[in-house]
């Protein structure tokens, strides 16, 4: 047998007493077509979102069972026929499926032994430039002659007047 769960609305034009006699009919109706009733909510004055049948108000209330499918149309038949049920809607519940855990990848640490404690060197090679691509101010300061330190230091005594 599959749980079902009827939503249904009932006319305001009723007193909330006669609106539970209709729960319990309905309920009695289920019970006499050999289902097993599992929830049932009494019905409750509410203000609808938008008029159904020229109503903009009603008894609301839901009723959870189990019932043969083959007893089902007769049961749909009577909510249809009954004036005071102004609106249900009969729907197949089922269990909620529960969604498997998503797997994340994860990146494999890099790990690095190092086999020897001798230190490595790394040579790096520096490109010169080609000689025909240098400026020729580096050209002109190739040609002055090369100044010692002793010169320099004899013509700042000079100036300074030791």
């Amino acid at each position: 047998m599959k749980t079902y769960e009827l939503s249904y609305i009932v006319s305001p034009e009723i007193t909330s007493e006669e609106a539970q006699a209709k729960a319990k009919e309905l309920e009695s109706a289920i019970l006499a077509k050999e289902g097993t009733v599992l929830k049932q909510s009494a019905p409750v004055a509410k203000t609808l979102s938008y008029p159904v049948g020229k109503r903009a108000s009603g008894f609301f209330g839901i009723l959870e069972f189990q019932i043969e499918a083959e007893k089902l149309p007769e049961l749909q038949d009577m909510l249809s026929k009954d004036g005071k049920i102004v609106r249900h809607m009969l729907i197949i519940k089922q269990a909620a499926n529960f969604k498997k855990e998503r797997r994340v990848r994860t990146k494999p640490e890099l790990k690095i032994e190092i086999q020897s404690e001798k230190p490595v060197e790394i040579e790096i090679e520096k490109k010169e430039k080609p000689a025909e691509e240098e400026p020729s101010s580096a050209k002109a300061s190739e040609a002055k002659p090369k100044v010692e330190l002793k010169d320099i230091e004899e013509e700042l005594d000079q100036i300074l007047g030791k």
